[in-house]
């Protein structure tokens, strides 16, 4: 059974970083894309960035594209999502989810449970 456990989030600081993990259980990150994607309540869900199985290639949204970045450890089973200097408009719930491909073009259909991160303004 497929199982995406998220930690990491919190408060940071404007200017600040904060590192999310995703430790997926029952699947090889080989085989399949990981995405990272967050809903701030009133707004349609973004996702941000995205790693594939196969190459590891990686994606990200023009509105965190330098300051995000999306490392994946195949010894730990986890996706990361790296995020530098932080803006209060990064403040969202957070969560991975697990594609149905290696590419990062295929649709979800596992996810974590979410976490919040703040930045206050």
């Amino acid at each position: 059974q497929v199982e995406l456990v998220e930690s990491g989030g919190g408060l940071v600081r404007p200017g600040g970083s904060l590192r999310l993990s995703c430790v997926a259980s029952g699947l090889t990150l080989d085989y399949y894309a990981i995405g990272w994607f967050r809903q701030a309540p009133g707004k349609e869900r973004e996702g941000v960035s995205c790693i594939s199985g196969s190459d590891s290639s990686t994606y990200s949204a023009t509105s965190v594209k330098v300051r995000f970045t999306i490392p994946r450890s195949n010894a730990k089973n986890t996706v990361y999502l790296q995020r530098n200097s932080l803006k209060p408009k990064d403040a969202s719930d957070y969560y991975c989810a697990k594609k149905t491909g290696y590419g990062c073009l295929s649709t979800e259909n596992n996810r974590s449970q979410g976490t919040q991160v703040t930045v206050p303004s």
